[in-house]
């Protein structure tokens, strides 16, 4: 039987799940974000509609995983920043150091968006993590920047696989 309207989401539920996981085995729980007027980040470090936010205790303060929110207060580059994300803009949810984790669709209104010839808000698809970590962000950065990711490498026998949002 399909979810009914008044059905409350699973997201929240999986995103405080797969947090725990990857907390509790010692890997680094990041978040991408689809950017609209409804979410409060630091708009500098959107590239595309998108943002990548390391949700991890180290980088954190106060972090909430609500039903409708995703609340903490993070710092980038050293001042502190109170970030806001409604649940439904959280687009994957993933062990930075591995790439498990799991992905959600577009909040729907971006999605109508993109199904009204707009421009679609990731053209390229959104790239999770690669398939070889580069070196941990330094405490306290909640952010990963454009350019801070280091390109695809082709994949090679015994690599594990990386989560990737394809359309």
């Amino acid at each position: 039987m399909p979810p009914t309207p008044d059905t409350p989401s699973t997201r929240p539920y999986l995103l405080r799940a797969l947090h725990a996981w990857c907390t509790d085995n010692g890997f680094t729980p990041y978040v991408a974000v689809h950017v609209d007027g409804s979410v409060q980040v630091p708009m500098e470090y959107v590239d595309n509609h998108e943002i990548v936010l390391n949700i991890g205790h180290e980088a954190t303060a106060g972090l909430k995983i609500g039903n409708d929110y995703l609340e903490f207060r993070a710092r980038f580059r050293g001042v502190s920043r109170e970030i806001q994300v409604p649940i439904d803009h959280v687009v994957a949810i993933y062990a930075r150091e591995n790439g498990q984790g799991m992905a959600f669709p577009m909040p729907t209104d971006a999605a109508r968006a993109e199904g009204a010839n707009e421009a679609p808000a990731s053209p390229r698809g959104l790239r999770l993590a690669s398939t070889e970590p580069d070196a941990p962000p330094a405490p306290g950065d909640a952010a990963t920047t454009p350019g801070d990711e280091p390109p695809d490498p082709a994949p090679a026998p015994g690599n594990r696989p990386s989560l990737k949002r394809i359309k």
